[in-house]
């Protein structure tokens, strides 16, 4: 086992490589820059619905009422990412610009806005009298169903503007014209261009398919996504999920691109069959992701970690367990996952990827034979995995069922492989014990060295303070919440010592409008691999950069000393 866990960690960097992909990181930061729109809606999907399950039914006008801050939010969510996503592939492609000749993400966003429509939407008009017509959007095509549309929008708009600002296809206007000014004029060509470009291919596709190509692709797709819902294609996604984390690297920053425009679309499939009193039979949704899959975190690893905290003999994998428990009800897993650590841990490897792969099977064998409904509503990915499981499916009966089954699920399998580990570690403390008494025999420092080194650090900390005071760290991670763990430690020891520094969490990819606001930027363990990405765009806005690996980050985040000096280190380098 160890020789196999050394052959995967040779392919980490590919794996890095693969995760910092210009074109996968785009499309996971532009549905995150729009996930809000997703939670919001799904507030008024549950105020309409969940009361059907005690029987009881809006009036019509109040259901229409609350139904539509959601048609008006999800419904046009595929043309928000079509923007999102094209100002965060912009700014992938200013970092390689040279400084006096970048793209200007809001050009992009708009140009990407008026494809998208293009190649999504058919105009429609409605004689509603003998003198009035209503006209518009068809909008079947704007929520979940258009995402792929959207994201193929973004890079082709990007595409075009990259080509002509790079290469000088621009009008320049003298330096006496105003910036704004100046800069709209500069943009006319490229967004003229990739306006035609698609306005030219609907045509011509419209005449060879007879449809808009956003109904297409859904079509071309819709075996891909079939093969994906299988058990089979369930196991691939999500084994393939934690095998990334477990070699180090973020592994739903890899395989969620490929899945969130149907996991979306099945969503909302199963919302309205619900809607209609049908079945809501699919499986892969991102609630099956959030709430099944990782239970706890990628590798499902709430039941392991209950059970270092309350069934291991080893001191350090009781505190582990315990310290990481309430981080990991809330889908946080970075504690344990290196704390343990259960990544790159030869003893973890089977039930690591075995448990969300059995995970996923159990909820699928729920939906298609005992009939239970697949997730209907979207909750934020911070909510404790059996209530969300509970929630998310319309809080049907069987899923009562269904959290009691995969948590002893989770404990059958993880059960074997924790026992041997704790042996492990028992018999590891039992030696360091003895060398440590050992060590205490053999101690001959004096008192007053020991007062010497002690002055010393807090000497250091001091020090530090200075070099803190008043300065802005900004920490980030894939999602904000492992980020949150050294913002805190950073904001509390801060107070403790009287030192006025500002600590904030945030994700990776939503960072680049707020970085300029920081004196330094700290990359949590998931997203270490960024980091050469990061420098290129502190280097555009003199912000120091610094990324933490594993323990390291752990540590940080449960010492607050450690973490100022940590801080003052790396702002003190030139």
């Amino acid at each position: 086992m160890d020789t196999l866990v050394a052959t995967i960690e040779k392919g980490k960097p590919f794996f890095d490589k693969v995760a910092r992909n210009k074109y996968l990181k785009a499309v996971r930061d532009g549905f995150i820059s729009a996930m809000p729109i997703v939670i919001f809606s799904s507030i008024f999907l549950l105020i309409a619905y969940v009361p059907n399950i005690w029987g009881f039914t809006w009036p019509d006008n109040v259901q229409a009422m609350l139904m539509k801050p959601y048609s008006y939010s999800m419904g046009i969510l595929a043309l928000v990412v079509a923007a999102t996503t094209a100002k965060h592939f912009t700014d992938s492609l200013n970092r390689d610009m040279p400084q006096n000749n970048q793209i200007s993400f809001i050009s992009t966003m708009i140009a990407a806005l008026i494809g998208f429509l293009i190649l999504s939407s058919d105009s429609i008009s409605v004689q509603v009298s003998d003198t009035v017509t209503i006209s518009g959007f068809d909008s079947a095509y704007l929520g979940t169903k258009g995402l792929i549309t959207a994201f193929i929008a973004a890079f082709v708009t990007c595409g075009v503007y990259h080509f002509c600002i790079s290469h000088h296809i621009t009008i320049k206007m003298p330096k006496e014209v105003p910036p704004n000014i100046s800069q709209a004029f500069l943009d006319l060509i490229p967004l003229g261009l990739s306006t035609i470009v698609f306005w030219l291919f609907d045509h011509f596709f419209r005449l060879a398919f007879g449809s808009n190509f956003a109904a297409a692709v859904i079509g071309a797709f819709q075996p891909l996504f079939s093969a994906a819902e299988t058990y089979p294609g369930l196991a691939l996604i999500y084994g393939a999920m934690a095998f990334f984390w477990f070699v180090g690297v973020h592994g739903p920053s890899i395989v969620e691109p490929a899945i969130t425009a149907p996991a979306l679309l099945y969503l909302s499939d199963n919302l309205a069959s619900y809607q209609a009193g049908a079945h809501a039979a699919h499986a892969l949704t991102p609630g099956l992701q959030y709430f099944v899959a990782t239970l706890g975190g990628t590798g499902a690893t709430l039941m392991i970690t209950l059970m270092f905290a309350f069934l291991c003999k080893s001191k350090e994998l009781k505190t582990v367990g315990r310290a990481s428990s309430i981080p990991v009800l809330f889908g946080v897993n970075e504690p344990i996952l290196f704390g343990a650590p259960l990544i790159l841990n030869p003893v973890f490897f089977i039930p690591f990827i075995l448990t969300p792969i059995l995970n996923v099977w159990l909820f699928k064998f729920f939906v298609d034979v005992l009939g239970m409904n697949g997730f209907i509503y979207l909750l934020p990915w911070t909510t404790p995995g059996p209530l969300g499981i509970i929630l998310g499916t319309g809080i049907a009966p069987l899923s009562f069922l269904f959290v009691v089954l995969v948590l002893a699920l989770d404990f059958v399998v993880y059960f074997p492989f924790m026992k041997v580990y704790d042996k492990q570690m028992c018999e590891a403390e039992a030696e360091n014990a003895a060398e440590e008494k050992l060590n205490e025999l053999a101690e001959t420092e004096s008192a007053t060295e020991k007062a010497a080194e002690e002055a010393a650090e807090e000497a250091a900390i001091a020090e530090g303070g200075n070099v803190l005071d008043g300065k802005k760290v900004l920490v980030l991670c894939a999602g904000g919440g492992t980020s949150g763990l050294l913002a805190n430690a950073l904001a509390k020891a801060g107070q403790e010592r009287g030192i006025n520094i500002i600590s904030a969490a945030g994700s990776y990819g939503t960072h680049l409008d707020i970085m300029p606001d920081y004196d330094l930027v700290v990359l949590a363990p998931q997203v270490a691999s960024y980091l050469p990405d990061l420098e290129k765009d502190a280097a555009r806005m003199n912000v120091k950069v610094a990324a933490c690996q594993g323990k390291q980050y752990i540590a940080l985040t449960r010492d607050g000393d450690a973490a100022l000096k940590f801080v003052a280190d790396q702002l003190g380098k030139e």
